[in-house]
């Protein structure tokens, strides 16, 4: 509650209510709470549990197939926030869906299995740092708010869980084909031992870039063409300048490069250069 910064003038789209214990603390701390569950006999036990409360309103549904701006459009002049405790086989779909979507939240505050946070805010160079790193911190950056053991759960789960909170950027953080840009990236972190010249020419045909272009295109960025993928080249954005491997390969008019000009740590300091976080 505290990572997601709830008060009066918050409207609070809660996914997965359950039994309503969160729902009961936003309700006291929200001006609006707007609670989707698929389960029905728990809308009926939520819809009974809040009956009296004006500021709670439950939908039963699947939020992966409900249009949010409709659903959400009776709270002008609330802010959106997310607050959520996802079922853990859906967190990726659900976190994708919300960032992607029409509806701007200002923030999104969910519980989420530990190795899935570490993931959403990975370095650069590490195990855990892949295309979904990327993908996320394209929308919105990534703080982990809390470490959630699992006695604190009943049944105990045989997972640790954390609390992210994901802050949506305004506008996107790169001029580029979209499409493009994370085909590039799905083609290197999904062959993560091979080097970034064969990840990008192999599973299709045509292959994505030719060998000569790529090589020369690393080239010129001063790295060799063993480099992998996901090994020294964070794979991460700038805005500013363009990627010379997509500048000379003309699949972008603007376009990215695989160097980052400021990554923002979990502790909220800044990188300056990618030198100074390998």
């Amino acid at each position: 509650m505290n990572a997601a910064g709830v008060d009066k003038q918050d409207c609070i789209l809660e996914i997965g209510p359950g039994l309503g214990a969160v729902t009961q603390a936003l309700a006291e701390r929200a001006g609006r709470v707007r609670a989707v569950e698929l389960d029905a006999r728990s809308v009926a036990v939520l819809r009974d549990l809040f009956a009296k409360n004006e500021n709670v309103h439950i939908s039963q549904g699947d939020i992966l197939k409900l249009d949010l701006s409709e659903l959400l459009s009776e709270y002008e002049g609330f802010r959106l926030k997310v607050v959520a405790n996802l079922p853990y086989y859906i967190t990726t779909p659900v976190l994708m869906y919300l960032l992607e979507g029409d509806v701007r939240f200002e923030s999104i505050t969910v519980m989420v299995q530990r190795e899935v946070a570490e993931r959403l805010n990975a370095r650069p160079s590490t195990k855990d740092y892949g295309a979904l790193t990327l993908a996320v911190k394209y929308h919105a950056s990534v703080t982990i708010a809390a470490n959630v053991p699992p006695n604190c759960f009943m049944p105990r789960p045989n997972v640790d869980s954390a609390v992210v909170c994901l802050i949506p950027h305004m506008y996107p953080p790169v001029e580029a084909d979209k499409d493009v840009m994370f085909q590039i990236i799905r083609a290197a972190f999904g062959q993560r031992r091979k080097t970034l010249v064969n990840a990008l020419r192999i599973g299709k045909e045509p292959p994505l870039y030719n060998k000569e272009s790529i090589i020369s295109a690393l080239a010129d960025l001063g790295f060799p063409e063993n480099i992998r993928g996901d090994g020294k080249i964070p794979l991460f954005i700038s805005g500013k300048s363009p990627f010379p491997i997509f500048h000379r390969l003309q699949k972008f008019r603007r376009g990215f490069f695989f160097y980052v000009q400021k990554f923002v740590q979990p502790q909220g300091g800044v990188y300056t250069d990618y030198a100074d976080a390998a």
